[in-house]
């Protein structure tokens, strides 16, 4: 269902992270420059209606007597409806996704945005310089507003502007300042970077 929201956002034209196929994307029948992520859309539904299910077969068994009657004969609709809804979700999940195309460009101008690295920063300021973090906090801060101010991202920053907020700051501060470096930074288990992404990968094919 989140997954199926994300793409309903992620294919829209504020964001543009993906592009979904045809095959599961209709035109708008008042606006003929939309595309509708019905399939999307409609998986997310459909996983209400399965926790609908639950709920209503969670109260058909409460408060069953010790003896058999036909009560339990209402179970069979919710659950065969589940099922078949459930398989008809991820038919459509699995074609959609095959079929879409992602949209790196904006996808990494996003990444990118809003200085997503100012954290690294904080982190190299600790590691790098030995600076306290509510110290690297504040430098990053006021680094960051520097950027604001300047209209740049905070890698395009000279040295000279770094140097001007800490004397201590090095050429070295801006191999932690781009995102790919960032996200390969992340090295622990479930972290961001390829090699784990490729372990938490191989896992849930394991699980499947």
């Amino acid at each position: 269902s989140r997954f199926a929201e994300e793409l309903v956002i992620w294919s829209s034209a504020q964001f543009r992270f993906v592009t979904l196929s045809d095959r599961f994307s209709t035109g708008s029948s008042i606006m003929p420059q939309k595309k509708n992520p019905d399939a999307a859309e409609l998986i997310r539904a459909k996983v209400g209606r399965i926790f609908g299910a639950n709920v209503a077969l969670m109260m058909v068994m409460k408060g069953l007597p010790l003896a058999y009657a036909k009560d339990m004969q209402e179970d069979k609709e919710q659950v065969f409806d589940a099922a078949d809804n459930l398989m008809l979700a991820l038919a459509a999940m699995e074609g959609m996704v095959k079929d879409m195309s992602a949209n790196v460009d904006n996808l990494a101008a996003a990444a990118g945005s809003g200085f997503s690295t100012a954290t690294d920063l904080a982190d190299w300021l600790v590691r790098a310089v030995n600076m306290p973090f509510r110290t690297a906090h504040h430098v990053t801060g006021t680094l960051v507003a520097m950027a604001e101010a300047k209209g740049c991202d905070l890698a395009d920053l000279s040295i000279e502007d770094m140097k001007s907020v800490h004397d201590e700051i090095t050429d070295d501060v801006y191999s932690v300042l781009t995102v790919e470096n960032s996200v390969r930074s992340r090295m622990s288990y479930g972290g961001t970077a390829p090699a784990q992404v490729l372990v938490q990968i191989q896992r849930w094919k394991d699980v499947l």
